[in-house]
């Protein structure tokens, strides 16, 4: 089958830590003999034999917009370019929608899917957090499922508390189903050494911004300034927030430098987050390294952690503390982290079962435009 994957986020190099999951999402597919591939978004290596399906213009745009932040951080702090930057880039992509010849669209991020030609080519949407509070700006609902009528839809979440939300806007015109992304193997495979720290070590895996930092350091202050236990911050700094002296802040690191350092000596992972989160990859990595989570209350976090397997949801000061002193025990530590691990790599698995996932729906989708 011929297929136009569309992204806005995507790896500039091999370094780069924006769009990761695009990339193996990318890479997944390509390695399958059953999908020729083609992907529009920003310029970044991509596997042979997939295709490039923009302009040198397009290029330049995308790059351009990945370096200032992406369209979601100028809505937020510059809104008249931030609209600007989203109607540019729909007549980007619905341009290059006309001059594919694919049979089926993939379109990431639910908004993009306004850029969707009026012809019956079946179209895949995935559905990421973000989209969620898209979805509800005034009049959103209404111009995707005209962008959705007449042709095959597959709804794609990759978090299943988004699922009701989605069926009730779209249900009667689309299918709606959850599919998560992968996980790469190297995180099933990684080996912990924790136990020999001198000093537990805990990982933060974020941008660093008010919302997604949260209340971390003021809830955490009592166990990390008295040097009870580290806390090592890995991100790029989008907005600027004061970091206490504590706190070590490493800047973005690339997956083989977190897989290779620094998960197997930590601890576990820590997210405190009060942004949107849709189902965070890193979460996802650090469940299948067998690293524990503490995490705020949050849907996306609710929907990894409800059960106790891989982590602790907390909603105080006082729950951090005495989770951060519990997983300081080795043999309790540990076996949190194994929870974890078997829970994900049977219901998760990694970016190949993701492909197979799609691949699925994408023949369900051929099926209903033959009828």
């Amino acid at each position: 089958m011929d297929l136009l994957l569309t992204a806005t986020s995507y790896p500039a190099s091999e370094q780069d830590w924006k769009g990761l999951f695009i990339r193996s999402m990318v890479q997944s597919l390509a390695r399958r003999d059953d999908v020729n591939l083609s992907f529009w978004g920003p310029p970044g290596p991509l596997p042979p034999p997939v295709q490039r399906a923009t302009s040198a213009g397009d290029d330049a745009w995308t790059k351009s917009l990945m370096e200032r932040g992406g369209i979601a951080h100028q809505l937020r702090h510059q809104r008249a370019q931030g609209l600007a930057s989203a109607a540019s880039l729909l007549w980007r992509q619905h341009r290059a929608f006309h001059r594919s010849s694919a049979g089926i669209y993939h379109v990431n991020w639910l908004q993009n899917a306004l850029a969707l030609p009026r012809n019956p080519r079946p179209a895949l949407v995935t559905v990421l957090g973000t989209d969620m509070q898209m979805l509800r700006l005034p009049g959103m609902r209404m111009l995707l499922r005209h962008a959705f009528r007449g042709r095959p839809v597959a709804i794609c979440p990759n978090a299943d508390w988004m699922l009701s939300e989605l069926d009730a806007a779209f249900g009667d015109l689309a299918t709606v189903r959850f599919v998560p992304f992968g996980i790469d193997p190297r995180w099933y495979a990684l080996e912990r050494r924790f136990e020999t720290n001198a000093t537990p070590k805990w990982l933060c895996v974020s941008r660093l911004t008010a919302n997604k930092i949260g209340p971390l350091f003021d809830w955490t202050e009592p166990v990390f300034a008295n040097g009870r236990a580290e806390l090592h911050l890995f991100g790029p700094m989008q907005e600027q927030i004061a970091l206490p002296s504590w706190a070590h802040w490493h800047g973005p690191a690339p997956p083989e430098v977190l897989s290779e350092s620094w998960f197997p000596q930590a601890h576990g992972l820590i997210t405190l987050s009060q942004h949107a989160e849709g189902r965070p990859q890193v979460m996802l990595e650090a469940l299948a390294s067998g690293l524990p989570i503490i995490a705020s209350r949050l849907p996306a976090h609710d929907d990894l952690l409800t059960g106790g397997d891989g982590g602790v949801l907390c909603d105080s000061p006082e729950a951090v503390q005495a989770a951060l002193h519990a997983l300081a025990d080795p043999t309790v530590n540990r076996a949190l982290g194994q929870r974890g691990r078997a829970r994900i790599q049977a219901d998760i698995g990694t970016w190949d079962d993701c492909a197979e996932r799609y691949v699925s729906l994408y023949r369900h989708l051929q099926d209903q435009a033959h009828r």
